[in-house]
């Protein structure tokens, strides 16, 4: 029975490491789009953001067949309940992905922002796919060091959602309240992104030693 239970935790944890995989790929390519005003990849990443939501559905049926077949105690129990919520902040993951690249569709052939602020979105893309990448090591390795280390990727993330905001305040913005606006929702975007990155890094941590970290 303890065979079976590890087999299937270990096709859940598989599940959850794709999942990250997959929105880092699909933030990518949606940075990708919105920089360069490229549809074709702003479709791919909305057509293929379905996968995303198809390999949550798969981890939570995982997960609770380990609940009702395998009745995990203490840590078992723990680790479950983690990874549903993982699979859960993944997948908002994916559709933050799929809102830049809607963005890039909704202004296509226009392209959604001015050269003032190209750079920060070059780079927060750079840091969102980054980050994707470090939870997929932690999901697979449970190493709680690099689970703690996305926090000061996403402090980088901070600084330059925080940086762009003097830019849009600047007296010098001569782009428009529309553009505004459009360049404020993508930075969240990025924010959130990151922010779920290290909830499940969070999650990890907890799993490993029983306590979620409250910085």
């Amino acid at each position: 029975m303890r065979e079976v239970y590890q087999e299937q935790l270990g096709m859940l944890t598989d599940v959850l490491a794709s999942m990250s995989a997959m929105v880092g790929t699909a933030m990518e390519r949606a940075t990708k789009s919105l920089l360069e005003a490229d549809l074709t990849l702003a479709e791919q990443v909305i057509d293929e953001d379905a996968l995303v939501d198809e390999a949550r559905s798969r981890a939570e049926e995982y997960a609770f067949g380990l609940l009702a077949l395998q009745a995990p105690v203490a840590g078992d129990l723990r680790s479950v309940i983690a990874t549903i919520h993982a699979a859960e902040d993944m997948e908002r993951m994916g559709d933050l992905a799929l809102h830049v690249a809607k963005a890039a569709r909704r202004r296509h052939p226009n392209a959604v922002l001015p050269d003032d602020v190209s750079a920060y979105f070059a780079e927060m893309g750079r840091i969102a796919v980054k980050l994707a990448n470090q939870v997929s090591t932690v999901i697979r390795t449970h190493d709680v060091e690099a689970a703690r280390l996305l926090e000061e990727i996403d402090d980088e993330m901070d600084d330059l959602h925080r940086h762009l905001f003097t830019v849009l305040m600047s007296p010098d913005w001569e782009h428009g309240v529309a553009t505004a606006v459009d360049v404020t929702l993508l930075g969240r975007f990025y924010e959130r992104f990151a922010d779920h990155a290290v909830a499940v890094a969070r999650r990890v941590e907890f799993i490993v030693t029983g306590k979620m970290p409250s910085r």
